[in-house]
């Protein structure tokens, strides 16, 4: 396992570079094999696990199963001191009585200073813990001023509540301004932002604002100074729920498009060369770019833990990652 430090400039810790995704865990993921999984994650040094407030709602669960089994797993192995919680507030449902959906009417509750107030303390409580180490904004909300949800996170930090701010499913302007006023109002900024992120990506949309793009990958790398605190950068879907490993599985959300097939094609092509599989090359290849990112791995079965923890020691030779990073039809 590899280990790289989080810090927005004021709190500083370090993370495991493979984060453990634990969103369907107690529900799809029974609790039996998330919790094998959890100890397969810490045995192999892993310290990095990622939640959220309203996880599996849309399968039965009660959008809080993930966040009780690992309270639960926790207590029963007492390592909360080794590891690093992230968990989510902001898309939970606002109307119980109406589902969630990802396109408007969303139903989501925002990011107003009453619902971080009121679902920060919440979150720890469900985990068992006095401390979340990172706490995101689950979905930029745009109809809430910008100082009001910065301020309430503040606010969190402050008390000692949460150790680093994020935000995510957010367009990079909003995270420059949320950190702008940050430095405005005298709190700690942003210093994580969570997006949907593969080898695999979308053709360029007006509002598609949940993906990494090449503008956020470059504010992230001008960070780390006096006046612009550090940005790191995590990623979820990074395996494209199956996408990358099955090339006869569907493409979805925008990344259904001949240079996404051509990829997948070559990506198998070199895992097959280099004596991997597709998904550790996919995850070496985001580990290991010039603008290196931390993914976000779900994964439901040991067995799929351990293929991904393959790819946090992997090194992609620099004529392997141009031959990957090269545009389609270039030699």
């Amino acid at each position: 396992m590899q280990y790289r430090t989080l810090s927005d400039g004021r709190t500083s810790f370090q993370v495991s570079t493979l984060c453990l995704g634990a969103m369907n865990f107690g529900t799809r993921t029974d609790e039996a094999t998330s919790r094998a999984i959890l100890d397969r994650f810490v045995e192999a040094g892993g310290t990095f696990i990622d939640t959220a407030n309203n996880y599996s709602l849309w399968a039965g669960g009660t959008g809080r199963d993930s966040e009780q089994l690992l309270g639960r797993w926790m207590a029963e192995r007492g390592n909360r001191d080794d590891l690093r919680i992230a968990t989510k507030l902001g898309a939970a449902q606002k109307d119980p009585a109406l589902p969630l959906s990802n396109t408007p009417p969303t139903n989501f509750e925002g990011l107003s200073a009453e619902v971080i107030r009121r679902q920060g303390p919440e979150s720890a409580r469900q985990l068992g813990i006095e401390h979340i180490d990172v706490l995101y904004g689950h979905v930029d909300d745009t109809e809430v001023p910008l100082a009001e949800t910065v301020g309430a996170f503040g606010e969190l930090q402050r008390a000692g509540l949460i150790g680093i701010a994020g935000i995510s499913n957010v367009p990079t302007w909003r995270v420059v301004e949320a950190r702008e006023e940050a430095r405005r109002q005298g709190v700690a900024p942003y210093g994580v932002v969570q997006q949907q992120y593969s080898y695999l990506y979308p053709a360029p949309r007006l509002g598609r604002n949940n993906f990494v793009t090449p503008g956020l990958l470059d504010y992230a790398a001008s960070t780390g100074t006096d006046e612009r605190p550090p940005l790191a950068i995590t990623v979820y879907s990074p395996l494209h729920q199956g996408g990358i490993a099955r090339l006869d599985k569907p493409l979805w959300g925008g990344v259904d498009h001949p240079t996404s097939h051509a990829r997948r094609t070559l990506l198998h092509e070199v895992a097959r060369e280099i004596g991997a599989t597709p998904n550790q090359v996919a995850l070496a290849w985001l580990l290991g770019a010039e603008v290196p990112v931390i993914p976000v791995v779900g994964v439901s079965s040991v067995a799929q833990l351990d293929e991904a923890l393959g790819a946090a020691d992997l090194v992609l030779d620099a004529d392997v990652r141009a031959r990957l990073d090269a545009e389609p039809g270039e030699a």
